[in-house]
């Protein structure tokens, strides 16, 4: 997995004037330890997140003046709280380690913090952090996803029905290609909800959304179908997804609300 040499953390305090500039961009990665069905480890998400946000700032960090910091494990996973192992933070606790973190790049010269949420679960409420911290600090906060959900309007596969958002195909051939030994495909079944597709308005990104926890559709606690995901199909998303972001870094480095 790549790591990428533009680390923050790596950095001794008397270097970050001269490397730290207004135009500086700060990248948090978000993951999460939750339950991913039983074909997927609970890291999945830490792992894509982790290795998308390094392989963009790794190749095109100098040129956007990126840095990244260690991507944050423990996030707002309570959709699956009921299944052991997983590892969730409150609501109220995920925004003040938001609004934390941001105090602490407040106190160098960037002025630029990027979340990096590869978990969608996190996604409503690092965006509203987005203003608040705006707010607050006076910095300019982004969001981005190393693939957009599914229930957010992200595209799916067709055996999906649109609704593959948790250890679905597109994950799973993900870790296919990240971490193999960690999967199982033996364990590996379709799990859509199908009734919910007749649906026009409510259903996973329909124009009305609805709460819902991992467990209510099926016992097993995944949305899709992993059984035709690849290795192959994997690599080809990781590094669309890197590409992706590495334009987001540009563009976030020119970015001054189109003045």
């Amino acid at each position: 997995m790549i790591h990428s040499s533009r680390q923050l953390g790596d950095l001794r305090a008397p270097e970050l004037p001269s490397a730290l500039s207004r135009d500086s961009i700060i990248v948090l990665p978000l993951g999460a330890i939750e339950q991913h069905g039983p074909h997927l480890p609970l890291n999945t998400d830490f792992v894509v997140a982790d290795a998308v946000a390094n392989a963009a700032v790794s190749e095109f960090g100098e040129e956007s003046q990126a840095w990244i910091l260690p991507t944050l494990p423990f996030t707002k996973s309570n959709e699956h709280a009921w299944s052991g192992g997983t590892m969730w933070l409150s609501a109220q606790t995920m925004m003040s380690v938001l609004d934390d973190i941001a105090r602490s790049v407040a106190s160098t010269s960037a002025r630029k913090i990027l979340f990096v949420n590869g978990h969608g679960g996190n996604s409503a409420l690092t965006a509203m952090m987005n203003r608040e911290i705006r707010l607050k600090y006076g910095l300019q906060t982004f969001l981005a996803h190393p693939h957009m959900p599914a229930d957010q309007g992200g595209s799916s596969g067709a055996s999906e029905l649109g609704m593959g958002v948790h250890g679905g195909m597109d994950e799973t051939s993900v870790m296919l290609h990240l971490r193999p030994e960690l999967v199982d495909m033996s364990l590996a079944v379709r799990r859509v909800p199908e009734k919910l597709a007749e649906n026009d308005q409510v259903r996973f990104g329909g124009r009305v959304a609805f709460g819902w926890l991992s467990n209510d559709f099926f016992p097993e606690g995944h949305i899709g179908d992993p059984t035709g995901a690849t290795a192959e199909l994997g690599a080809q998303m990781v590094r669309s997804a890197t590409d992706s972001l590495g334009g987001a870094l540009r563009e976030i480095s020119r970015f001054d609300f189109g003045r």
